[in-house]
């Protein structure tokens, strides 16, 4: 049973993985491409420049997934510059960016089926139907939470230290995660209580932030940037979840 459970989120992962490489490609990639051009000075915004010695690294998901992501728990693959200053050529960054996506979706797909797992052992069904909205509950947990404090951010873009942002990524994704289980699965005001507690407390400690705004790409495109990031991966997710459920509910029935 385990070998076919394990089977199972391995192809919603894959499957998952190819499509968020697709609309990677389709709806982000050009992005990334211009803003890297702003990065290397070829085009220039209201004459601006990389603010001295601004951070090129990030924990945020500049490709397929925010982070995504995991981007450091993020997926930094569409922003590899290559070894010793080579730049990959067209086909490998596409090979990898692909890559990548497929190996954290994967993963996401194998935590989304641990959790199925747990709820089955509390009683609770999981189909197609359940797997959409836990696919949802996934995307807000490990995109949609953490952009709140920490946008996907373009090449460039000058931010915090890496290390204090990736802690409160992943703090944020414990914690909003934990928050929507208390309110999906918990009885009672105090368990409800709680779960609001923990979706509001890391925004109230405040991602860490620059004093002040710089960046050397335009507003807009950062917008646009970020908005078609998380546009992605909520379709992606809702694959995902959707997937995941549909043959966790097939192959428990049949185990």
């Amino acid at each position: 049973m385990i070998q076919k459970m394990l089977a199972s989120a391995l192809f919603a992962g894959v499957a998952a993985g190819l499509l968020a490489a697709l609309l990677h490609f389709a709806f982000v990639q050009k992005s990334i491409l211009l803003a890297e051009e702003y990065e290397s000075g070829s085009l220039t915004h209201f004459q601006g420049a990389a603010p001295a010695g601004h951070d090129h690294s990030d924990g945020h998901d500049h490709g397929a997934a925010t982070g995504t992501e995991a981007e450091a728990g993020h997926d930094h693959g569409s922003h590899d510059h290559g070894a010793a200053g080579e730049e990959p050529s067209e086909f490998q960054r596409n090979a990898l960016t692909g890559l990548f996506s497929i190996l954290i979706y994967t993963a996401y797909a194998l935590i989304l089926v641990a959790g199925f797992g747990l709820a089955m052992a509390y009683g609770r069904r999981i189909g197609a139907r359940e797997g959409l909205l836990w696919g949802i509950a996934g995307f807000a947990a490990f995109q949609l939470a953490p952009a709140l404090g920490l946008a996907p951010e373009l090449p460039g873009t000058a931010a915090a230290e890496l290390t204090a942002r990736q802690v409160w990524w992943w703090g944020t994704v414990l914690s909003t995660a934990t928050g929507i289980a208390l309110l999906a699965y918990g009885r009672g005001v105090v368990f409800a209580l709680l779960g609001l507690a923990l979706l509001a407390a890391p925004h109230l400690i405040g991602a860490p932030h620059l004093e002040g705004f710089a960046g050397i790409a335009p507003p807009e495109l950062a917008a646009t940037f970020a908005a078609r990031v998380l546009g992605v991966g909520l379709v992606v997710w809702a694959v995902l979840g959707w997937t995941a459920g549909a043959l966790w509910s097939k192959e428990t029935a049949t185990a």
